[in-house]
């Protein structure tokens, strides 16, 4: 098996909520700037040991998301050694097949990947991102009328391929990266929190 992976997933962007990426329609305004981090409790890739890493990406996406042609930065935890980046990478860019790789397709460009700091916390209903000094963001799901988080299912696009997505809203979403020309503050847009697991 070439890799074996699972953890949690937080995903904010510039939708309203909530995403219609996630169902095929085109973004709210026509693109879609997010930040999607993967941290992983417990995986190997090609045995190495990527337990307790997290990958995160800084994602440009200049139309519908199923027709692809994103930019993306990619941050990789400051934590990882240089095997655990590479393993990394070998699985988010596809060259390890598997679920992973159907979503590696949609990306155009790569426009740089980093180490930096990140943290990554959900307690409880609510989750806390930051990435390095690009990326913060407040977010929490939904709740349905018995108290549950609301989820989504069988969405014909999904960053968590084989789990319900817990869809909420993010109180605070701030990128901050001159390097490639993104600055945003916002409230009350789209957030995403799930937990996966990938194996190939």
């Amino acid at each position: 098996m070439a890799y074996e992976l699972e953890g949690k997933l937080l995903e904010v962007c510039t939708c309203n909520v909530l995403c219609p990426c996630w169902v095929g329609e085109d973004p709210d305004g026509g693109t879609c700037t997010g930040a999607l981090s993967w941290h992983i409790e417990t995986g190997t890739v090609n045995g190495t040991d990527v337990t307790g890493r997290t990958l995160s990406i800084l994602t440009f996406i200049p139309g519908n998301i199923l027709e692809g042609n994103w930019k993306v930065v990619v941050y990789v935890d400051d934590g990882s050694s240089d095997e655990q980046q590479q393993a990394l990478l070998d699985v988010w860019t596809g060259k390890l097949g598997g679920p992973v790789a159907d979503l590696a397709q949609l990306v155009g460009e790569v426009l740089a990947v980093e180490r930096v700091p990140v943290t990554f916390a959900v307690e409880g209903a609510r989750g806390t991102l930051k990435i390095g000094t690009a990326v913060s963001a407040e977010l929490e799901p939904f709740k349905g009328a018995t108290g549950e988080s609301t989820t989504l299912h069988d969405s014909i696009f999904t960053t968590i391929p084989g789990s319900p997505a817990y869809v909420g809203k993010a109180s605070d979403y701030r990128v901050d990266s001159p390097a490639h020309g993104i600055k945003l503050e916002m409230q009350g847009h789209n957030a995403v929190q799930g937990t996966f697991r990938f194996a190939a």
